[in-house]
């Protein structure tokens, strides 16, 4: 079965470790937990967490070769159509929430990419597709707009009328992030690098751009911070006393200096957030439709064409979500 999957890794040049060619059929029944069903995958999505892979940042369960991919629609054999929830975890384990399960895995990671013709998962991850959303859309739900989705609404508990910065434009999290929280009814600043991102950010309903290095107002409701390193600095200074900070990554790096005297005079809350549950996802799902919100999608491509995806990914010159079609 043809397949986009990490043969090796490579920190300096992670395409040199993708592959895309035959591999065996999806694992059977018994290597899936829960119980299994064996699943066609109509449109997958690209993620950072694929790069990580092929960089050799994340080690899978099973080792190499390993099937990317944690983002799927998919039709079952009688003829329903899902979205596969990324997240492999037991609540029962996190207090209620597979997201913190301490043996949580997400799709590739334990074997199970998307990347390929037909996968097997637990049944209990497949979440009925809403009818109007297309293939391409629903699969760039799961992994970014999910971690968005819960930034936003379940760790920051953002309400209409509440103003947020979002760091980044033209990212997957970024841009769920402003269309997410303009169907809400929320004020969006974004801060960004690059101004010609800025533009489409503001074409996305963005309310306010600011570039790297401006001063920023002090007046965000909610922070989302999924860069890390040198933004840090900025988000502390973004939030308003009494406001929130959200972080769900750190690519620009992982170890910042806090002035731990601001965040406590000012009453700053920061909270991390990682994916979202099963729940979170039925809730994104009822969110896009009501609130008519759909993915940007940067590109479709067939999986043969696997490669030229990733490169754009690598890259950075994306804006929006790239799709694989099996």
């Amino acid at each position: 079965m043809l397949c986009a999957y990490a043969a090796s890794t490579s920190s300096d040049d992670p395409l040199a470790a993708l592959a895309v060619g035959d591999l065996p059929d999806p694992p059977g029944p018994g290597t899936v937990p829960g119980d299994p069903v064996t699943v066609t995958v109509r449109a997958a999505a690209l993620n950072h967490h694929d790069l990580w892979t092929l960089k050799g940042s994340v080690v899978p369960a099973h080792g190499l070769p390993c099937v990317l991919g944690t983002d799927a629609a998919v039709v079952d054999d009688a003829g329903g159509e899902y979205v596969v929830h990324s997240v492999l975890g037991d609540p029962s384990r996190g207090h209620g929430d597979e997201t913190l399960d301490p043996g949580r895995l997400i799709l590739s990671d334990a074997g199970l990419g998307a990347l390929r013709g037909r996968i097997t998962v637990p049944r209990r991850n497949l979440v009925p597709k809403p009818p109007e959303l297309g293939w391409a859309e629903a699969a760039c739900l799961p992994t970014a707009w999910l971690t968005a989705y819960r930034m936003l609404f379940t760790k920051a508990g953002a309400r209409p009328g509440d103003r947020v910065l979002v760091h980044g434009a033209g990212g997957g999290v970024s841009t769920a992030a402003i269309l997410l929280a303009k169907g809400a009814g929320l004020d969006v600043q974004v801060m960004t690098r690059d101004a010609a991102r800025g533009e489409r950010a503001e074409a996305l309903g963005a309310d306010r751009v600011l570039l790297t290095g401006a001063t920023v107002p002090g007046d965000a409701d909610i922070v989302l911070d999924t860069v890390g390193g040198s933004t840090w600095s900025t988000s502390l200074a973004a939030v308003r006393p009494g406001g929130t900070i959200v972080v769900s990554g750190a690519t620009a790096g992982f170890g910042v200096r806090t002035n731990l005297a601001r965040l406590f005079s000012r009453q700053i809350t920061v909270r991390g957030s990682t994916l979202g549950t099963i729940d979170d996802l039925r809730s994104l799902l009822r969110f896009v439709v009501a609130a008519k919100v759909r993915p940007v999608i940067d590109s479709v491509a067939p999986l043969s064409a696997a490669r030229d995806q990733f490169a754009r990914l690598a890259s950075g010159t994306a804006f929006g979500k790239l799709v694989i079609e099996p």
